[in-house]
C-alpha cells in the first residue's frame, strides 16, 4: 500500500539521541534545545524561539501571553484543526469563525472586519497547506482595531509571504513538528515571539510559571513562582531528533517540492477540463509543499475517489470538518453560513506526499485519478 504519510528519517537522529544520553541531561532546555532555537533564529530571523511539546502547546502559550480572558473574542477560520480554537477556548474566549476564501482554504480577509467587535482581542491567521494568508491586510486590520495577530503556522515551515518568513509577521506564531509535517520530531512544536513585550514572559510561562531559565543563565541567584505557566518544553531527546531533521531541511524541501510539481503537472489536464481544481498559490505566497490536495465537485465524488484509490492500495484522505458546525461549538455559533469552509470540508482530498514517494508511485496515483474521471 502507498500510505498517506511516512515519516522520513535523515540518518543522524539516533546519533544525536545517543549524544543526549551520554551528556547526562535528558530533560528540556539543554544543548539540543538551544541548537534548534538558534537554528530558527539564524535561518528565519525570528526574534525569540522556544521549542514546545506540540503546536497545540505553542498556541496555548500564545493565548496566555495575550492575556485572553472570559468574554474576549478571537476571530479565526472555521476550516482549521481544533487546536487552533481550543487554545483560546481554554482561557474563556468566544470564537468568532470566519469563512475561507472561495479558491483557497485560508481565511477570507474581506470577511474579517465585519466580525470585529469591542470584545475582539485577536485574529488568528492559519496558513493552510503552508500557503500564506493575506498578512498585510490582516495586520492593517489589527493595527486599526488594536488587535493581536497570531499565526498558526503549523504547516508553514520554510514558507514565505512577499519573501518574509511565515511566523515572523504576527505578534506570535506557532509551528508543528508532528510526523505529518515537513520537518518532524514525532510530536513537537515551536513558539515564535515577535512582539518584544512578550519575550521575557514567554520564558516564564514555558518554565511552569517560574524564572528558571533566567536562573540557569546566571541572571538571578534563585528562581521561584512568578506567573502562571505549565510544562511546555520538550525533552532533549525530542530536540535532538528535531535537530537531525533541521540539518537536512533544504534537501527535504527540495524533494517535497519536486513531488508537488509532479502531481500538479500530471493532474493539470483534469483541471483544464474543468473537472477538478488544484491548489492556487497567490502571487504573494511561496509553496513549501506541505501537502498536495485537489477539490472535487461534490462530497460523493470525493468519497468515491477515495474508495477508488484505496481499492488500488493508495491511501488518500479528506481533511478538516468545519468547526462552526462541530458538536462542541454549533450551539455557540451565530448561525452564519460559511459556504466555502463547508465546501472544503466536503470536497477537498489530500494525496500521499512524503520524502520517499517515488516518481513512479506518483505517476500511478495520477493515472488512477485520470482513470476515475475518464480522462
Amino acid at each position: 500500500m502507498i500510505p498517506f504519510n511516512k515519516p522520513y528519517i535523515t540518518g543522524n537522529e539516533n546519533k544525536y539521541i545517543n549524544d543526549v544520553i551520554s551528556r547526562g541531561k535528558i530533560s528540556g532546555n539543554g544543548f539540543y534545545t538551544n541548537k534548534c532555537q538558534t537554528f530558527f533564529r539564524e535561518k528565519y530571523g525570528f526574534k525569540h524561539c522556544l521549542l514546545t511539546t506540540s503546536c497545540t502547546d505553542a498556541l496555548e502559550m500564545a493565548a496566555i501571553l495575550i492575556d485572553i480572558k472570559y468574554g474576549d473574542e478571537v476571530i479565526m477560520p472555521s476550516y482549521t484543526f481544533v487546536s487552533t480554537a481550543n487554545a483560546f477556548v481554554l482561557r474563556g474566549a468566544k470564537i468568532v469563525f470566519a469563512d475561507s476564501e472561495k479558491n483557497c482554504p485560508n481565511i477570507d480577509v474581506q470577511k474579517i472586519e465585519a466580525l470585529i467587535s469591542n470584545k475582539t482581542k485577536a485574529i488568528v491567521a492559519v496558513h493552510y497547506a503552508g500557503i500564506a494568508c493575506d498578512m498585510d491586510n490582516i495586520n492593517l486590520l489589527a493595527k486599526k482595531y488594536n488587535l493581536f495577530v497570531i499565526e498558526d503556522s503549523a504547516q508553514a515551515i520554510d514558507s514565505f509571504y512577499n519573501n518574509k518568513t511565515l511566523g515572523s509577521l504576527g505578534d506570535i506564531a506557532a509551528f508543528s513538528f508532528h510526523d505529518t509535517k515537513n520537518i518532524i520530531s514525532g510530536e513537537g512544536g515551536l513558539l515564535v515571539v515577535n512582539n518584544e513585550n512578550f519575550i521575557k514572559r514567554s520564558e516564564i510561562i514555558w518554565e511552569k510559571g517560574t524564572n528558571r531559565a533566567e536562573f540557569f543563565r546566571g541572571e538571578v541567584n534563585k528562581y521561584g513562582w512568578v506567573d502562571v505557566g505549565s510544562s511546555f518544553l520538550p525533552s532533549e531527546l525530542i530536540a535532538a531528533f528535531l535537530f537531525a531533521q533541521l540539518e537536512n531541511i533544504d534537501n527535504i524541501q527540495a524533494k517535497r517540492k519536486h513531488i508537488w510539481e509532479l502531481y500538479y503537472n500530471h493532474l493539470n489536464p483534469i483541471q483544464n477540463a474543468n473537472i477538478i481544481k488544484l491548489p492556487e498559490i497567490p502571487n504573494y505566497a511561496s509553496n513549501n509543499a506541505h501537502m498536495f490536495y485537489l477539490i472535487c465537485n461534490t462530497i460523493d465524488e470525493r468519497n468515491n475517489l477515495i474508495k477508488h484509490l484505496k481499492n488500488h492500495d493508495i491511501y488518500s484522505v479528506f481533511h478538516y470538518l468545519s468547526l462552526h458546525k462541530s458538536e462542541f461549538y454549533k450551539n455557540k455559533h451565530d448561525n452564519r453560513e460559511l459556504i466555502n469552509s463547508d465546501n472544503f470540508e466536503n470536497c477537498l482530498l489530500r494525496l500521499p506526499l512524503y520524502y520517499e514517494l517515488s516518481d513512479n508511485e506518483i505517476l500511478k496515483i495520477c493515472n488512477l485519478i485520470k482513470e476515475y474521471f475518464k480522462i
